[in-house]
This record gives structure tokens, C-alpha cells and sequence, in this order.
């Protein structure tokens, strides 16, 4: 009897985490891109950075984290933001320079967050300019005497998850 209730429970994790491996699989139809909705309609796609950036006197180093997101209530709707483990020294306002697919850099300015380790941009035209881009390349001054931030972006997948995060937001895609 003992075996036959152990083998029933190895076979029903065996069940859950196929399941799991299948919803995962669904997932990556859409890229390397994470989606989230929170309690207030949210809803946000996330992407990690293909480079790492050096933090803690070299010792440790991360992706920062590129999201973009839409409100079905109020404006802006659509936002773009990039989460980072450092902040910045500024404290409103942030040049960013912008590459898309090689193209020239184009200078940006974008909001610094009240702790300086998101860097925001509003608007449906910054999301828009991406949905036929592969790649994006941002970089900006950590501070005065820091020097600078990259961040390399593979946006395969874009467009199915902007049309994914606009379907979740009963909206149009940029």
C-alpha cells in the first residue's frame, strides 16, 4: 500500500512539473521576455540585458532589466523604464543615449526615479519605434566621476509581446 501511494505522488510531481515545462515552453514563444500584471491593471513584459554591468568594487555583476509596460486607465498608457542595481547620481532628468539596430546614437531625456535605479521614458512612441528593431543598445553617465552605463538588448520577440501586454490592456499596440 506504502509503495503504491509513493508511486502515486512521484507520478503526480512527474505530472506538475511536465506541466510547468509546458507552460514554459508556451513562454518562450515569446522570446526571453517575463510578463507580470499587478493588482491595479499593470501589465508589464521584462527583458534582460545581453551584457552584464560591474558593481560592488568588481565583485559581483548583473543584467539590467529592460520593461515595458501599459496602463488600461490614464496616461501615460504606454511606459518604458530600465531597472538597474546602481543608481544613477541625477536626480530628475537623465541623458540617455539610444541606439536601435546600429543606427546612430540619438540623445534621450529620460526620468531618474526617486532612488536613481530606474530610468523611465513615457510615451507609446518609445515602445513604437522598437516593434520592428532587433536590437537596442542604451547608454548613460552613472554620474559626473562614474563613468558610463551600456545595456545591450535582443529584442526578439518584441512585437508579440507588446501585441500580448496590449491584448492584457484592451488597447491597440503602438
Amino acid at each position: 500500500m506504502r509503495l503504491f501511494f509513493d508511486t502515486g505522488l512521484a507520478v503526480a510531481a512527474t505530472l506538475v512539473l511536465a506541466g510547468a515545462c509546458g507552460v514554459a515552453r508556451a513562454e518562450a514563444a515569446v522570446g526571453e521576455w517575463r510578463f507580470a500584471e499587478n493588482g491595479d491593471g499593470l501589465v508589464t513584459a521584462s527583458l534582460y540585458a545581453t551584457n552584464k554591468l560591474v558593481t560592488g568594487g568588481g565583485a559581483l555583476s548583473y543584467s539590467p532589466v529592460l520593461t515595458i509596460a501599459c496602463r488600461p486607465d490614464g496616461e501615460p498608457r504606454w511606459t518604458e523604464w530600465l531597472q538597474l542595481n546602481d543608481a544613477v547620481s541625477a536626480s530628475r532628468k537623465i541623458t540617455m543615449s539610444v541606439a536601435i539596430d546600429g543606427s546612430k546614437k540619438l540623445d534621450e531625456s529620460w526620468s531618474v526615479s526617486p532612488r536613481g535605479r530606474m530610468l523611465v521614458r513615457d510615451g507609446a512612441d518609445g515602445v513604437k519605434r522598437l516593434v520592428a528593431a532587433n536590437r537596442l543598445l542604451l547608454s548613460w553617465r552613472f554620474g559626473l566621476l562614474s563613468g558610463r552605463g551600456q545595456a545591450d538588448f535582443d529584442l526578439a520577440g518584441f512585437d508579440q509581446a507588446v501585441g500580448r501586454i496590449a491584448s492584457s490592456c484592451k488597447t491597440d499596440p503602438p
